[in-house]
């Protein structure tokens, strides 16, 4: 396709326009630079984030001033596009070019809608699911006001359900025929977007014929990728994903059809699967947070600083032991401050060192993973967490684990030992501030593939599964743990979730899921102006 350039209008201004499909990118600019090139006020929208395009209706009170008023009949056609605000926020924009040549007006909406009508990644037909409950209670308000009028635009028609009841989700995915659609979207909190995650992850499987109960089964990805429009209480997801909670940044991601992949962990309990995680894992603190304000559901979205503030007075701590097997694959580290950005180095290089790993151990050149070290760390803990991505939120903008990965295999292991009320409120503030979470003596973290935790009332319980596993296990804990009675177990928080068993065996899963999502841009710019 030839590159096309015109003399076009915009905003009564008169601007030289070119369309490069080499290059992929619409630019136009009104002052000439050396030899015609454009000047410091050019304008550039790359193809990828043009929404749509059409012709638009003349009115000759919006036509240019000047010679305008003398034709007969102006020509005039509006692209419209994404343009980038505050806070990783994306917006529609659009610009409406004249012209007097109503052959090129037509020129130019053929080739534009040509451009697009070859960006294979684009999806053309979705699956929405609408929680009407999670939140505040907008989620279909917030479809039907900020997300279907851009659907429409771009042409992306879309099959909706309203659910009615916990799993409707997951049970729908279950059965319905998918061929026919393109992604899955769903307009809720990071509740909605985790019974969609199952039912997708589960409905591949089964599919496959994976047995998703055994611990050690390779996992099968689905072609289909996952958009969320957050309508929730936290959607740490979507802000940990694309760095805002806001509805219409999180449609236009999906219309421009973008894709990033994500870790997903498995969480088992004595052969069975419990769930799948992808944020946050915790136990202690954050479970007993979950557990208790299960409880209070008629307080509102309160609750969860209601629960916070009690657990935290209560200051308890639990004994056990978590072993890990550390992720030597990553080229990153929980504390080296480089966080996961769109295009991320570290997930791609992390993953294709955990391929060429695994392709050693399959072919019998490394240790497979029952000769592989683990690492066993015993004591009292008041929090153990496990992070796939920062868990950031608008409260918390660094998050969890600051600097964790969304695909590069592997997870934060987060272990805050026994400590003081005034110390552990130290490291809470540090989720608030800029400051080094995990500079204190009492915090562990660790980057991690595996990971069991067994608490030591369990523990006492089967003293000989326990002397099993550490047959296993290369280093052993210290030969001194703190002494402590024995304390009543926690509960797992599973991404919002309450898992009751205290021993689990948790394992990643690489890029197993795909996102309408481009990852967090480095420094977000303005690039149209409209």
């Amino acid at each position: 396709m030839e590159p096309l350039s015109s003399l076009l209008w915009v905003k009564a201004q008169s601007c030289s326009v070119s369309l490069e499909p080499a290059r992929a990118r619409l630019r136009w600019w009104r002052s000439p630079g050396p030899a015609g090139a454009p000047g410091a006020d050019a304008c550039c929208v790359p193809i990828s984030e043009i929404i749509a395009v059409e012709e638009a209706g003349v009115n000759k009170k919006h036509c240019p001033s000047g010679k305008w008023q003398k034709m007969e009949k102006p020509h005039a056609f509006t692209v419209h596009c994404v343009k980038r605000a505050r806070r990783h926020r994306w917006k529609r924009a659009q610009v409406t070019f004249w012209c007097m040549d109503e052959q090129l007006c037509n020129l130019w909406v053929q080739t534009i809608r040509e451009l697009l009508g070859k960006l294979t990644c684009r999806p053309k037909h979705l699956l929405v699911f609408i929680n009407p409950f999670g939140g505040k209670r907008q989620g279909k308000r917030i479809y039907e006001k900020k997300v279907a009028p851009l659907f429409a635009l771009a042409s992306i028609t879309t099959e909706i359900i309203v659910t009615e009841r916990p799993n409707h989700a997951k049970e729908s995915l279950y059965e319905m025929n998918m061929d026919k659609y393109d992604g899955i979207v769903c307009v809720g909190g990071d509740g909605t977007f985790s019974e969609v995650l199952h039912g997708l992850i589960g409905r591949t499987q089964r599919n496959a014929g994976v047995d998703q109960n055994h611990p050690r089964s390779t996992l099968v990805s689905s072609p289909l990728r996952i958009g969320i429009i957050p309508s929730g209480s936290t959607d740490c997801v979507c802000y940990s994903t694309v760095g805002t909670n806001d509805a219409e940044t999180s449609a236009l991601h999906i219309i421009v059809g973008d894709s990033l992949p994500m870790d997903v962990s498995s969480v088992h309990h004595n052969n069975t699967l419990l769930r799948y995680s992808v944020s946050l894992l915790g136990y202690g603190f954050y479970g007993d947070i979950i557990k208790d304000s299960e409880k209070k559901r008629w307080m509102g979205l309160i609750r969860y600083d209601f629960s916070g503030l009690k657990t935290f007075l209560s200051h308890q701590c639990y004994e056990g032991t978590v072993s890990f097997l550390p992720a030597q694959h990553t080229v990153g580290s929980p504390r080296d401050q480089k966080p996961c950005r769109a295009g991320c180095f570290v997930c791609r290089q992390s993953r294709q060192q955990l391929e060429e790993e695994q392709k050693k151990s399959l072919y019998g050149l490394e240790n497979t993973e029952e000769v592989e070290e683990w690492k066993v760390v015993c004591g009292k803990f008041l929090v153990i967490n496990a992070t796939n991505m920062s868990c950031a939120c608008p409260r918390s903008p660094g998050g969890l684990s600051p600097a964790a990965h969304l695909g590069d295999g592997s997870s934060d292991l987060i272990i805050i030992r026994k400590c003081s009320r005034f110390n552990f409120l130290r490291f809470l503030i540090r989720h608030t501030n800029q400051y080094d979470q995990f500079d204190f003596t009492f915090v562990e973290v660790y980057r991690v593939k595996k990971f069991q935790f067994t608490s030591k009332h369990l523990e006492e319980e089967d003293r000989d599964l326990r002397k099993g596993s550490k047959k296993r296990f290369g280093q052993l804990c210290s030969e001194n743990p703190a002494c402590c009675c024995p304390a009543s177990n926690s509960t797992w928080n599973c991404d919002g979730e309450v898992l009751n068993s205290s021993a689990i065996e948790v394992r990643v899963h690489c890029q197993l899921v795909q996102l309408f999502a481009r990852g967090i841009e480095e420094n977000p710019k303005q690039a149209v102006q409209s």
